[in-house]
């Protein structure tokens, strides 16, 4: 079966380092990005350069309109989609709950939760047998909030990635029977450009005393387990996470 990816967020970070791996391990690549057309790119030739077909798609993975158009560029262009990695996700300043708005918290709903779930949906009606589809494997990136809480810096966020674990384990039992495994992993401090969405570029640095292991994780590092439980290599692995957070 061609093995045929969908990334969100895939232009920089963990999304970008994933694309990369994908390439080399034979993956026809979707980039999936919202507004850095430029960064899309760059990641775009470097994954062509290591041989994959590859497309870069611009959409916002929380309007179903978009998501809907996103699958049908692949379905044209790559064929039918059978791995998806929901990596888009966003993360206000650091604030207590009691300085929130509506605004930043439904933002951070719509693009960590409802961003996913939608995404699942559409590569569901590709995967499934019930739609014709042959199975499929979906990594959904959590957080190590999810565990943690975030207090005194965004729990909302925290929030956002315990529902997204939640829908990780029921869709997981959902589809267990249609060839399909859903599967997540749990960052906690990455160096990438993620950390600037919080004001706080430099937060990983500042925090490495605090991580067992002493040292910020790399996006390689996570996304070797992404490509890992997207492979047959996890194919007794679903409704499960892998926790990459240095011992937190």
């Amino acid at each position: 079966m061609d093995k045929v990816v969908i990334i969100t967020g895939g232009s920089r970070g963990i999304g970008a380092a994933t694309a990369l791996l994908a390439a080399a391990q034979g993956y026809r690549i979707c980039i999936n990005y919202q507004a850095d057309e430029d960064a899309a790119h760059r990641v775009l030739e470097q994954v062509r350069a290591l041989g994959a077909q590859a497309i870069a798609v611009r959409a916002d993975v929380s309007i179903e309109d978009e998501v809907i158009g996103l699958f049908h560029r692949v379905d044209n262009e790559l064929g039918r989609v059978t791995a998806l990695v929901n990596n888009a996700g966003t993360v206000g300043h650091k604030s207590r709950v009691d300085e929130m708005s509506e605004f930043r918290i439904l933002k951070t709903l719509k693009t960590n939760v409802l961003g996913p779930i939608l995404c699942a949906k559409h590569a569901l009606l590709r995967m499934s047998p019930k739609h014709g589809g042959q199975g499929g494997s979906i990594v959904n990136v959590s957080s190590a909030a999810a565990r943690l809480g975030a207090p005194g810096e965004y729990v909302d966020y925290a929030a956002s990635k315990g529902a997204l674990d939640t829908f990780t384990l029921g869709l997981s039992k959902e589809v267990a029977g249609e060839g399909i495994r859903v599967n997540g992993v749990r960052p906690g401090f990455i160096f990438t450009e993620f950390h600037a969405l919080s004001g706080d570029p430099d937060r990983v640095s500042k925090l490495e005393p605090g991580i067992p292991m002493a040292r910020g994780g790399r996006a390689e590092e996570v996304a070797e387990g992404i490509i890992w439980l997207l492979s047959d290599k996890a194919s007794y692995a679903t409704g499960t996470f892998i926790d990459l957070a240095g011992g937190r």
